[in-house]
């Protein structure tokens, strides 16, 4: 994302470029009346009128750039970058005035009211230098607004850029109408007002231009083929399962995108973060800096098993099961499983809680015929140890059991503490590196039945199992 820097020398380019855009408006717009007024010229106070249209979009694109990058706000959440959509259906709107006006004026001196036209030095003087002024400002502004992707100084580029071509057919006009005089081709006359009609037919296809972008922008419209693109690059993002929804809507330079992606109803709520970081990276593959908002829905997978879907029953209702065990008993599913409740509740509280978990279970997945539930307290309180324990009473006894089991190779890292009054154990075993995790448990199960027996006076017991090659590292 852009940091303060960023943002300051942007806005700084964008209202430099505007400010002198508004000032080149000033000396162009004076020129023309100026000459327009002394030679007669419509295709010239056309062009002049025009500049005075462009002094005043000018003006407003400088105003919508100084407020568009602002930051969002209690009134304005999304930003202020709609200003310079505005700007812009402005300045479309004020060409298509000056369109009616030019028309308006030609058609009245073609048929109705014919003025005489005095070509000057001066006029093509004015008019040489209006080219090649709009050129320049045309390609600051285009640079500028490609460069931050300005709609406002866009408009005003493409404003600008029909100007050169407006002022070169006025030009011909003038050469026209010289022309007929020299030759004596009365026709050629008319060649101003022609002229005029010809740049009125430039400024409505800028305007249809400008028109189109800017209703876009302001009735939210989104960029062509993108949404589609967005969905075929989310939906390749590692543990999205589907794309449900894809909005997208524009202020000013920058865009927002708001989708809604699928994910599995097992993953963690880390993991659905993840996810959806990664959604929001790549849709601002193709909308750099875009403002993302992504929206997890939960939903079960082709893949799920029996045991996730029981896993995703209990996660729902924000429990935890394990040690789910589920056996095909003539024909019918029987499922074993433990839930952990937290230990302040009463044995009727729990109860009707499992109960209201195992009747969801048989509905969400009616294969089940039968659920039995052991039923766990989970810990609330932080218990505060005694202290330790001399463990050398005990590590004679430990490693003999140990040794009993072919598995094991050896016991190693042991601890003996007093909580509450109760010994807590907890020893570090080894095993073979490719030794199934099942059979591990399964060992590890038998090894801790077996000190109860020898050591009743062991309340708790961890086993943390370990492979041989770390040991060795």
């Amino acid at each position: 994302m852009e940091n303060a820097l960023d943002i300051g020398e942007r806005q700084r380019e964008k209202q430099a470029v505007a400010l002198n855009s508004v000032f080149a408006a000033v000396a162009i717009t004076s020129l023309k009346v100026v000459v327009g007024i002394t030679t007669g010229s419509l295709g010239i106070l056309s062009e002049a009128a025009h500049s005075g249209l462009d002094l005043v979009a000018a003006a407003m694109t400088y105003f919508s750039v100084r407020v568009s990058d602002r930051p969002a706000d209690a009134t304005h959440q999304y930003g202020h970058g709609k200003f310079e959509n505005f700007s812009a259906f402005i300045e479309t709107a004020l060409l298509l005035a000056t369109c009616i006006w030019i028309v308006y004026e030609a058609m009245k001196r073609l048929f109705f009211h014919p003025v005489e036209i005095e070509p000057s030095v001066w006029a093509f003087v004015v008019m040489t230098v209006s080219i090649v002024v709009d050129a320049w400002r045309s390609r600051r502004l285009r640079r500028v607004a490609e460069k931050h992707d300005s709609q406002a100084l866009l408009a005003d580029a493409l404003h600008f850029s029909t100007d050169v071509w407006s002022s070169s057919v006025v030009i011909l006009g003038l050469v026209l109408v010289l022309a007929g005089r020299k030759y004596s081709v009365p026709w050629l006359a008319k060649a101003d007002p022609i002229a005029a009609l010809a740049v009125a037919c430039l400024v409505v296809y800028v305007s249809w231009r400008l028109a189109r972008q800017t209703i876009d922008a302001l009735l939210d419209g989104a960029p062509t083929g993108v949404r589609s693109r967005i969905i075929d690059k989310v939906a390749r993002v590692d543990g999205v399962l589907a794309v449900d929804r894809v909005r997208i809507r524009r202020g000013g330079s920058k865009y927002f995108a708001d989708i809604s992606v699928a994910m599995s109803r097992n993953v963690t709520f880390q993991k659905s973060e993840q996810v959806a970081n990664g959604a929001a990276a790549a849709v601002r593959e193709l909308l750099p800096e875009a403002d993302v908002v992504v929206n997890a829905v939960a939903r079960a997978s082709l893949e799920e098993s029996l045991f996730d879907r029981i896993r995703a029953v209990a996660t729902r209702n924000n429990l935890n099961v394990h040690d789910i065990s589920i056996q095909s008993v003539n024909s019918e599913l029987q499922v074993e499983q433990h839930v952990e409740l937290d230990e302040r509740m009463s044995l009727i509280q729990a109860h009707d809680r499992v109960t209201r978990l195992e009747a969801e279970m048989r509905q969400d997945i009616p294969e089940i015929s039968s659920i039995l539930t052991h039923i766990e307290s989970e810990p609330a309180t932080i218990e505060t140890s005694d202290g330790p324990v001399e463990s050398s009473t005990f590590e004679p006894g430990i490693e003999a059991i140990g040794k009993s089991f072919p598995e094991v190779i050896d016991t190693h890292d042991l601890t003996v503490k007093r909580v509450g009054g109760r010994l807590y154990l907890s020893l570090h075993c080894t095993f073979q590196d490719d030794l199934p995790l099942s059979r591990v448990h399964v060992i590890q199960t038998a090894l801790e039945s077996r000190l109860r027996q020898e050591m009743p006076e062991l309340f708790r017991i961890l086993i943390h199992p370990e492979p041989q090659t770390d040991n060795r590292r």
